[in-house]
């Protein structure tokens, strides 16, 4: 509904993670940094959570886009609600290679087989396992049980568990505690500072190419509202950005920005109401 009006070329809020607006905070640096040492290190087992919104998935794709194909094969999987012969077959999907008709047994057999045809090309495999903490503990087992794919010197596949703060209290149960036992880097992504958080609308603002800004006031009551949470950010921004269209802005101020975080705490009477008098239907 803006768009034309700010002259953005799309909106430069959304929160479906697209990977060109991508902004790396200082934590998301840290985290993408604990990926990397935890895969060419070859640790076998890396862990990352975060709460809801901060920016896990959009690390996670980050990460793996970055990464040279012709030294690395990788798989994501998503769906983590899977029993373990389901998740097998999915990681041999992704992969590329044998996954139909074959049993449990003949699914590991296959993916073996595959790890070290990839190793003997000098590439490492990495499995990315987002939303983790939805897990049964019988697929972490399985899980663990990947993770016995070696030779004498090194693991043959590297794993990333990445999730919701719940992954932790789901590791520290008793039947898990060899798989807790052989996660060698973990990190724990925070929400961002106020500088992050105004760097990151500023960011998006500017690849959006829109001819609107947010004065400080403003960013700092998103910040205040958001607590850095990239996800919230988005959500109250894109709000502002209608407020300040219903009020024939092009700069969003702090009162504007208090309005968006009030219409997103009760109901959204009060801009329709403006945009309705915008369009001249008062």
């Amino acid at each position: 509904m803006y768009l034309e009006y700010y002259g953005f070329r799309e909106k430069p809020f959304s929160i479906t993670p697209n990977p060109r607006f991508i902004f790396l905070s200082k934590n998301h640096q840290e985290a993408f940094a604990h990926l990397l040492y935890g895969v060419n290190s070859r640790c076998g087992f890396i862990q990352l959570t975060g709460e809801v919104g901060t920016g896990k998935t959009t690390v996670l794709r980050t990460f793996l886009n970055r990464l040279d194909e012709d030294g690395y094969r990788t798989a994501l999987i998503f769906n983590p609600c899977l029993s373990s012969e389901e998740l097998l077959r999915t990681i041999n999907r992704d992969f590329a290679i044998s996954h139909d008709g074959l049993t449990r047994a003949q699914l590991l057999e296959v993916l073996n087989a595959f790890l070290l045809e990839q190793r003997e090309a000098g590439r490492i495999v990495i499995l990315v396992i987002d939303e983790a903490q939805n897990l049964a503990p019988e697929v972490l087992e399985q899980i663990r049980l990947i993770s016995n794919l070696e030779t004498e010197t090194e693991k043959l596949i590297q794993i990333v568990l990445a999730g919701q703060p719940e992954l932790d209290k789901l590791l520290g149960r008793t039947e898990l505690r060899q798989l807790k036992q052989r996660i060698l880097v973990r990190y724990h992504l925070l929400p961002m500072d106020f500088d992050d958080t105004f760097g990151y609308a500023e960011h998006r603002l500017e690849l959006a190419s829109g001819g609107v800004i947010f004065s400080n006031q403003a960013m700092k009551r998103v910040f205040r509202y958001s607590r850095g949470i990239p996800r919230l950010i988005n959500i109250v921004c894109d709000r502002a950005l209608l407020v300040g269209f219903g009020d024939g802005s092009r700069e969003i101020t702090g009162r504007m920005a208090g309005t968006a975080i009030a219409e997103l705490d009760t109901s959204r009477k009060g801009l329709w109401r403006r945009l309705w008098c915008r369009f001249g239907f008062a």
